[in-house]
């Protein structure tokens, strides 16, 4: 059960629905999930969120697959139930298989033992992997 109620459009006010109306047209849908209505209940905080995902989701460097299997790999390690759904459905929709999904666990969860033996050992960094690549 969410600490706070969702907020429908029907019953936002004009900032949180402005930021519903740049969701939907940015993501070209016509719906709202349950994360910004919950985000709603504080208008500051549903408003930077958003500009911050939106601007961080945007087209770059890293295409948007690989953009979202960043995301779901972040959220397996935090255990963010929601974003793992949301981000692997997003995923999906652009292209993600389940072999795909299959590997990209395995890394996490090689990756998470690893970084735990890394610390639990206390290894130091080698000097060749400290500092810019050599180019």
């Amino acid at each position: 059960m969410p600490l706070s109620e969702m907020i429908e459009y029907e019953q936002a006010g004009p900032e949180v629905r402005a930021v519903y109306d740049d969701i939907m047209a940015t993501r070209g849908t016509d719906w709202i999930n349950n994360f910004w209505k919950v985000l709603a209940n504080h208008p500051p905080t549903l408003r930077r969120t958003w500009e911050s995902v939106k601007e961080v989701m945007a087209p770059g460097e890293l295409d948007p697959l690989t953009k979202e299997l960043l995301y779901v790999a972040v959220s397996v390690t935090n255990g963010c139930s929601y974003c793992i759904s949301s981000h692997t459905a997003s995923a999906r929709a652009r292209g993600m298989t389940e072999g795909m999904l299959g590997e990209l666990v395995a890394i996490v969860g090689m990756a998470n033992e690893t970084n735990r033996l890394a610390e639990a050992y206390q290894v130091e960094v080698d000097e060749r992997f400290r500092g810019p690549p050599a180019g």
